[in-house]
């Protein structure tokens, strides 16, 4: 871990100086600089069309009740390119146009959803509208209501708190029956 620690805080941005000064030398100051800001001004407008694609892909899954996983790992590949583009520096802008690419993306996304699943336990839960599930997950007319017990299939969980309102409300007793709960004390005289 230090190690990868160590290479992209301090090998990296050595690599990516020590291009640039040779880049520099070879096509001249002012090309080296227009290739850093042009590759940045790219990524980002590059990366600001793929990633309302990406937003209106999951809002897409999101409507018909499915989870937006492949558009959620998009965008976080999307956000990973657009740092490496507007990182200074060839090698960042590389990998950050190869991030670009959607093949490239989705199979870096799948090696890392991989890897945290690998690494621990991932429960993705979606919401959805009963009349738009699968016939197979609807509750048929005629069917009992829910008795407490969790489902068999994989349908909506909703959490919440509850309060019985029953164990709350005492019927009053009668007058008759009232009693004080603490009787006046005696006094001397009084029998």
């Amino acid at each position: 871990m230090w190690f990868g620690l160590f290479l992209v805080f301090v090998a990296v941005p050595l690599l990516e100086l020590a291009l640039l000064i040779k880049l520099g030398q070879w096509i001249g100051f002012w090309p080296t600089l227009a290739i850093v800001v042009g590759t940045a001004g790219l990524g980002t407008y590059i990366l600001h069309r793929q990633g309302f694609a990406a937003f209106r892909r999951g809002m897409a899954n999101l409507s018909a009740g499915t989870p937006p996983v492949e558009p959620i790992l998009d965008a976080s590949m999307l956000m990973g390119a657009g740092a490496l583009l507007l990182a200074p520096g060839l090698i960042t802008d590389c990998l950050g146009f190869l991030l670009l690419v959607p093949q490239i993306r989705r199979a870096v996304g799948k090696w890392g959803l991989k890897r945290m699943l690998a690494a621990g336990s991932i429960h993705v839960s979606t919401f959805s509208d009963p009349d738009r599930s699968p016939p197979d997950q609807k509750r048929h007319a005629g069917a009992p209501p829910h008795t407490g017990r969790r489902p068999s299939s994989n349908g909506p969980v909703i959490d919440g708190e509850f309060e019985r309102i029953d164990e709350k409300l005492q019927k009053p007793m009668p007058d008759h029956e009232t009693k004080p709960i603490n009787p006046p004390p005696k006094r001397g005289n009084e029998v």
